[in-house]
């Protein structure tokens, strides 16, 4: 599968991620019926907790807490679970983030995407469709996107399994990558190990 952002003109609901400083001007602007929906749920702007906001035509939208400075030294991408739990559709981040936060919300987001398929035939029924996030405003989703696909290969490799996954299929691999890129490739295999001094390698293969 390949990383994604949703198309910035399509229609979209709003996350909006609030800290705890910021929770009173928020509930303030939102209609009593929503304030009270927040207090009664025990929302508190905690890092990674988020709660759909009721309307009249089901969920208009969601909030996300994006807790305390020192929470957040301590977990990265919690925004990225909003990925996995808000409905289907596609959705805008809104609230006050530094330039970095938006970029790790973002990229946390598209790793959130990540889902290994390659034996997917024998699942009894394919995975449900997720929300979607228009890039935020500031980010190179060019440079977020080449990450994520990064990461997307690494999680593909390493959830291989070994009897899919020896040094024949690697070496595809790497030499497919670098065929990508138009980058030269040197392969040693064989007994060219042993004469390029790589004995270990040689024997574990």
């Amino acid at each position: 599968m390949t990383p994604a952002f949703a198309d910035p003109n399509a229609p979209h609901r709003i996350l909006h991620v609030v800290g705890p400083e910021t929770l009173a001007n928020f509930n303030q602007s939102q209609t009593p019926d929503v304030q009270a929906w927040l207090a009664s749920s025990g929302f508190a702007a905690d890092l990674g907790d988020i709660r759909l906001i009721p309307g009249p035509g089901g969920v208009t939208g969601a909030v996300i807490g994006n807790g305390t400075a020192s929470a957040r030294a301590r977990l990265r991408f919690a925004l990225a679970k909003a990925a996995t739990l808000l409905p289907t559709g596609v959705w805008r981040l809104a609230g006050d983030l530094t330039q970095s936060q938006r970029d790790e919300a973002a990229l946390g987001w598209l790793l959130a995407q990540y889902r290994f398929d390659r034996y997917r035939s024998v699942l009894p029924k394919p995975a449900a469709a997720q929300a979607q996030l228009i890039c935020p405003d500031g980010c190179d989703a060019a440079q977020l996107l080449v990450m994520a696909k990064g990461e997307y290969l690494t999680r593909d490799l390493i959830n291989t399994p070994a009897s899919d996954m020896g040094p024949a299929e690697l070496e595809q691999a790497f030499i497919a990558l670098a065929n990508d890129f138009g980058a030269a490739t040197t392969v040693i295999r064989g007994d060219d190990l042993l004469v390029q001094n790589f004995p270990m390698i040689h024997a574990v293969g």
